[in-house]
């Protein structure tokens, strides 16, 4: 109860909030982590940025996945943890939202796209990597499936891949320039859900302390940074939102 009290008072008595969410806020949709004990990467190699690159092999791998991912996400729907964090969002016009998630599950949970940024991009949808333009994934993944065909951009006839940020593959500039934009200027910054083990995102924490925010991390399990944080909650994230949102 008194986690659950200065979490609320640190939610309202601030006006900058930034919430910042990773794999865990998704775990009870049904989406496995990427680096817990039956995390994705514990039974997939990673396909790396060059190699998707040099590598029909490898495309052809990597699509493959993403049908199959693809299949799996058409099925899971936004949790409680998600909804929560859209109503606490919905109370500060100010408030923000960064993810670490290529689920596209805080949007279908209705927190607007203007209020998002998506820092390993977002697997929902296909970019040709020449020329930028935006393809549905059933575009892609018919031909693929009924002729075993890796379709090219139509526009320019370059490479399409799924719209994520790959092993091996830059961060997106603008993307990362928001974040640290967004966590230099705010007063709260939430960890939810994240171990706060691939940076450079797990360096926004610090960026926001040391321009005087204060930090709080709610996630099932610690991580190496606990001891940076003003508040620590080790508690299911559905639940403990809930019952923030319910009492804000």
């Amino acid at each position: 109860m008194k986690q659950l009290l200065s979490f609320i008072n640190l939610i309202n008595n601030s006006r900058r909030p930034l919430f910042f969410t990773g794999a865990g806020i998704s775990t009870e949709s049904g989406i496995p982590d990427f680096r817990g004990p039956s995390g994705f990467w514990k039974t997939n190699t990673p396909i790396y940025f060059k190699d998707f690159i040099s590598s029909e092999s490898a495309r052809r791998d990597s699509w493959q996945r993403n049908i199959n991912l693809s299949k799996k996400l058409s099925k899971v729907k936004p949790n409680d943890g998600h909804l929560a964090l859209k109503d606490i969002m919905e109370r500060n016009k100010k408030s923000y939202l960064i993810t670490q998630n290529v689920d596209n599950l805080h949007q279908d949970s209705g927190v607007p796209e203007k209020k998002i940024t998506e820092l390993h991009g977002n697997s929902t949808y296909a970019n040709c990597l020449s020329c930028y333009k935006k393809y549905s994934l059933k575009i892609v993944h018919e031909p693929f499936v009924k002729k075993g065909l890796i379709i090219p951009c139509d526009n320019c006839g370059g490479l399409l891949k799924t719209a994520t940020i790959s092993f091996g593959q830059p961060m997106p500039e603008e993307e990362m320039e928001i974040a640290l934009l967004k966590a230099a200027k705010a007063d709260l910054f939430v960890v939810i859900g994240s171990s706060l083990a691939v940076y450079p995102a797990a360096g926004l924490p610090k960026i926001a302390q040391e321009s005087g925010s204060k930090l709080v991390i709610l996630n099932a399990e610690p991580t190496e940074l606990d001891s940076i944080f003003d508040l620590v909650v080790h508690q299911k994230i559905g639940i403990f939102l809930k019952k923030v949102a319910k009492n804000i």
